[in-house]
């Protein structure tokens, strides 16, 4: 006589064991014909899951954020069965749900076309008619095998051979189509109310780039139509945006096959790079960090040493040199502690803090590469603090606070906070782990911000705060974090002498606040559609002369503005001015000054803004107060 719980607080006793679905039925017609599935003891089941003990129930529709998830899943599987109904041939690999929606892989031998996609898309739609059931099965392991052997679906072998373990399997079927999965899913497949094929792309098999190219179709789906609309126009939005795009035009950077993932900057690419540098450095150097630099070649033992090796081999870069093996860096941990150990230190000296503008790099599988926001060689802002376990809370919040601020100046203020705790695979004992999210619970809890734990999620060294900022069209961009590490610094010897003389090992803590430089530069791009603050605009001010005539004081005007310090060019071509302005706004210089044979006599300049804007006539003194005000504002006033 199973009695559940529901969400209300109410409770519910029944004679003998039922489904999530009775129970939603229970409850009214309404609800039953939502149900996508249900959460019992915060566990996802499907909705035909026989409840037979005391539980606590929870039935998840299309307004969950669950409910999105098995919609996503869900369509997943949809959109396979309606690709082997088009194309037999077509062999299916893995299917999970992503960010706003779901891709599945294939292995088919002629690429997919956008007429392929949309008759895939039909035949989605042709299924959800048919409302076929959709149930749940197991089976062993051997079985599953000699069944996905005799549908020549080599794939699946291949992934359940992979499995660890000897437990039965769990499978989905709705109609002809059969999937090796976990659940749940929708109990039939007219719940589908809102899906769209977005794009196919080529994928490694298993994101290796040694095995054979897939293909990769793309979806999203949605609980309803309207929701479905107002994606595809954050799509639309999101494409115009694109910092790829942007960057073109802009003429700020570009990437060649002869060095795949890592970025050639042009000239205004790297004014902005340079302008975010300089900042942080003018920012860190009085929050007492010291900067440093530290080799991008080194002995691979190190790595051995400090753990990564063994958990990153297969993204790092290695190079042999006199029968040696070396890494290219691919973080700057290890090599801080290095730093710290040259000369013993005292307690006095801590908490000690380095920075360091470290250029790494990692190898990322071709097919997941992505413009400025996923590359093979990076700069990160990054930083350790070496503390004593009683400094932890005081640095976090320092560090937070340094952090808050500096979003303030790139114009973002809706922050996530998130803490990730111990992943499975990690170094250090638990009473170590203990003391770290013990330490960083505290510090979140003393803002009195709002923040969401994520189980596991941690770096196998320690726990971490993560620092996600929401971007104009409200799309999540992790970019900061804080981690507390007591395992490497004991892993490579660092000590310093406690008050009491003893020598004990320091805490370290991992911190960035932008993370790359590469991405974060791209999130910004893309947040402010190439029109960036003018403290951030790689040219701030162009002038442009009406003839030659003026050609000379516009020269000056010019090295008057760049000895102060700002960003200037003049545009002295022989062209009409409505070119020049044309071109130059496109180009988003936020400032443009004219000046004719009037201003030449007056020693004055006409000023216009980006925005089409006439401010009028400004002497070149009142127009550098103004300017200087304009970058002093950051990006804090900015939409």
């Amino acid at each position: 006589m199973p009695s559940v719980v529901l969400p209300d607080g109410s409770t519910r006793s029944f004679d003998t064991p039922l489904s999530v679905a009775d129970v939603a039925a229970s409850i009214g017609a309404g609800l039953v014909r939502a149900a996508l599935a249900g959460r019992v003891d915060g566990t996802l089941v499907d909705t035909s899951f026989v409840i037979d003990r005391d539980c606590e129930l929870a039935i998840v529709t299309e307004r969950d954020a669950d409910g999105l998830e098995v919609i996503r899943h869900s369509c997943a599987h949809l959109m396979a069965q309606a690709v082997q109904r088009l194309f037999p041939e077509a062999q299916v690999t893995i299917g999970p749900v992503i960010d706003d929606g779901f891709f599945y892989d294939f292995a088919y031998a002629r690429p997919f076309t956008p007429e392929d996609l949309a008759k895939i898309e039909e035949q989605m739609w042709q299924i959800v008619k048919e409302n076929l059931p959709v149930f749940r099965f197991v089976m062993s392991r051997d079985e599953a095998i000699a069944m996905f052997e005799s549908m020549g679906e080599r794939y699946k072998v291949e992934i359940i051979k992979s499995i660890p373990g000897e437990e039965a399997l769990s499978f989905y079927r709705q109609g002809e189509f059969i999937d090796l999965c976990r659940g749940p899913h929708v109990p039939e497949t007219g719940k589908f109310k809102a899906f769209k094929l977005t794009s196919v792309a080529g994928a490694y098999w298993r994101g290796d780039a040694k095995n054979e190219m897939l293909q990769r179709v793309y979806g999203t789906a949605w609980g309803d139509k309207k929701a479905l609309e107002q994606y595809l126009q954050r799509l639309e939005e999101a494409e115009k945006r694109d910092h790829r795009k942007i960057g073109k035009k802009l003429e700020l950077f570009h990437f060649q096959e002869e060095a795949p993932g890592m970025v050639f900057w042009h000239p205004k690419g790297w004014a902005i790079y340079q302008t975010i540098q300089s900042y942080m450095q003018t920012l860190q150097r009085a929050n007492g960090y010291l900067e440093i630099r530290t080799p991008q070649l080194v002995d691979y033992s190190l790595w051995e040493r400090s753990g990564h090796a063994d958990k990153f081999a297969d993204q790092m870069f290695s190079v042999e040199s006199e029968n040696r093996l070396y890494a290219i860096k691919p973080m700057n941990c290890p090599c801080h502690i290095q730093v710290f150990n040259q000369g013993l230190k005292s307690y006095r000296d801590l908490p000690m803090r380095l920075a360091e503008f470290g250029s790494c790099h990692r190898y990322e599988p071709s097919g997941s590469m992505h413009g400025l926001m996923r590359v093979r060689s990076f700069t990160q802002d990054d930083g350790h603090i070496f503390c004593a376990e009683s400094s932890i809370q005081d640095e976090v919040a320092e560090f937070m606070k340094l952090l808050f601020g500096v979003y303030k100046d790139f114009g973002f203020d809706d922050i996530i906070l998130r803490l990730s705790t111990r992943p499975e695979k990690r170094v250090g004992s638990d009473v170590l782990w203990d003391k770290s999210e013990a330490a960083l619970k505290q510090a979140l809890q003393k803002t009195g911000l709002p923040w969401e734990l994520l189980p596991g999620e941690g770096a196998f060294y320690g726990p971490k705060i993560e620092f996600s900022l929401k971007d104009c069209m409200g799309r999540v961009q992790q970019c900061g974090t804080i981690q507390v590490d007591f395992s490497m610094p004991e892993r490579l010897g660092a000590q310093y002498v406690a008050e009491d003389g003893s020598r004990q090992t320091p805490v370290m803590l991992h911190r960035a606040i932008l993370g790359s430089f590469e991405r974060f530069i791209g999130v910004l791009i893309e947040h402010y559609a190439g029109v960036l603050p003018v403290w951030l605009a790689p040219e701030q001010v162009v002038v442009l002369n009406i003839t030659d005539k003026q050609s000379e004081f516009c020269q000056q005007v010019q090295k008057s503005l760049s000895d102060k310090g700002f960003r200037v060019s003049a545009d002295l071509r022989n062209e009409k001015i409505g070119f020049k302005i044309r071109e130059h706004t496109i180009q988003r210089t936020p400032f443009l000054l004219v000046a004719g044979d009037r201003e030449v006599e007056t020693g004055t300049v006409s000023v216009r803004t980006r925005a089409g804007e006439d401010l009028g006539r400004m002497t070149i003194e009142q127009f550098c107060d103004h300017l200087a005000t304009e970058v002093a504002r950051f990006g804090r006033t900015q939409n």
